[in-house]
């Protein structure tokens, strides 16, 4: 495999992973922010329940997110491959 190919795949691993990464980060901060001040959001929701559990889902969900898009930025650049099958 020619190393032109190589260093593409590795570029594109590594953006790819950033924006998992982007996306993560999101999630958790739309996850804080239904959580710290749910009243904006009771319009949309009718049960405080779902939206309490909610909340929380966005916010494991991110913080999921965000730590395998950083793990996976990392390995792209490292070569890693432990991290990356991570």
């Amino acid at each position: 495999v020619p190393m032109g190919v190589l260093s593409c795949v590795k570029y594109l691993m590594f953006i790819f992973n950033v924006l998992v990464f982007a996306g993560g980060t999101c999630l958790a901060g739309m996850g804080v922010w239904v959580a710290v001040d749910p009243a904006g959001f009771q319009d949309i929701v009718a049960a405080r329940a779902v939206l309490s559990a909610g909340a929380w889902l966005l916010l494991v969900v991110g913080i999921a997110l965000s730590l395998l898009g950083f793990l996976g930025c990392c390995g792209a650049l490292r070569r890693s491959r432990p991290l990356l099958l991570l």
